[in-house]
């Protein structure tokens, strides 16, 4: 079961520890050792576990897998930043922190904002906010975090045997509202995901089409006076392809980009031609247009065109 401590593994004296502070009060009073303890009444334990937790972030600075791996219990659980699925074992820690390992972007300096304990007998609960900074290869960062740790005391010392590490409310609204830069691969899959919709729509192809325009879609076109939803936008592809006209030619010359958060809006300039009966005729104007990041691919909710005069 991993690591022991007198009769019980960590995991299942946690586990333990935390079933019976549900239990009714009068059996608390029966084993006052589990009873809560506010950190402050235990501040050489207090001590030693941010002595510990130091240790960790120091692993992440220094980029220092061993110190990493001696400052987790061997059936860690856990959620990190990001996680989707629950965290199992020491080896799945190392496998998700991998990446702080070797790259060249990375913590470099850690500032502890709020932190508290509550003690239950040799299980501490552990909260507290912190903000990292760090950077490499040109870049840099500043994040805020909320974590809850659980620490369990084994063989006389105190270990971190779970945790759950997200990111803090503010920083999400950071996130959300601060113009970002797209990383390079990202803004070719935006700018191909933005062609295609134009390509999918003249060469009306509607599966396609369909997908990248999601049910919410409102557009204003040019000399139109009502917004097209996404059932008209996809019988206009239709009546366009059913007209027999084609795309000759499609350039967007010049297009600037901002982003926040998942959605990107893009301000372009265009030139089209299209042919009927043999005859060309080139359109020029402007768009705005609107991306969202969902599923793992961009889509369209949104656009207004113009003829740019």
């Amino acid at each position: 079961m991993g690591i022991k401590t007198g009769r019980l593994s960590a995991g299942v004296a946690v586990v333990l520890t935390l079933s019976l502070l549900c239990l009714a009060p009068g059996v608390l009073a029966q084993a006052p050792e589990l009873a809560a303890v506010p950190g402050e009444k235990r501040p050489e334990d207090v001590a030693a576990i941010r002595a510990h937790l130091d240790k960790i972030f120091q692993g992440f600075i220094h980029q220092d897998g061993a110190a990493l791996r001696a400052g987790h219990s061997t059936d860690w659980r856990g959620f990190l930043e990001g996680s989707r699925h629950i965290g199992k074992g020491i080896d799945n820690y190392m496998q998700a922190v991998s990446w702080a390992l070797k790259s060249p972007v990375h913590m470099n300096s850690y500032k502890i904002l709020e932190f508290d304990v509550m003690f239950y007998g040799d299980v501490a609960i552990v909260l507290y906010t912190c903000e990292v900074e760090g950077g490499g290869a040109g870049q840099t960062f500043k994040r805020k975090l909320r974590i809850l740790d659980v620490f369990a005391k084994l063989n006389g010392d105190w270990i971190q045997v779970a945790t759950d590490t997200s990111e803090h409310p503010d920083q999400t609204e950071e996130n959300l509202t601060k113009l970002q830069e797209l990383p390079p691969d990202f803004r070719k899959s935006l700018l191909d995901a933005r062609e295609a919709v134009w390509r999918n729509w003249f060469a009306n192809n509607a599966g396609p089409l369909a997908e990248a325009i999601p049910a919410e879609t409102i557009a204003i076109e040019p000399g139109s006076d009502s917004f097209k939803k996404h059932d008209e936008i996809l019988a206009g592809a239709k009546g366009f392809a059913e007209s027999g006209a084609k795309l000759v030619r499609l350039e967007f010359p010049e297009t600037e980009i901002q982003v926040f958060g998942r959605t990107a809006i893009l301000y372009s300039k265009f030139i089209l031609v299209t042919e009927l009966n043999g005859k060309q005729q080139e359109q020029s104007g402007r768009a705005t247009e609107t991306f969202v990041f969902r599923d793992d691919k961009w889509v369209n909710p949104g656009w207004h065109l113009d003829s740019g005069k």
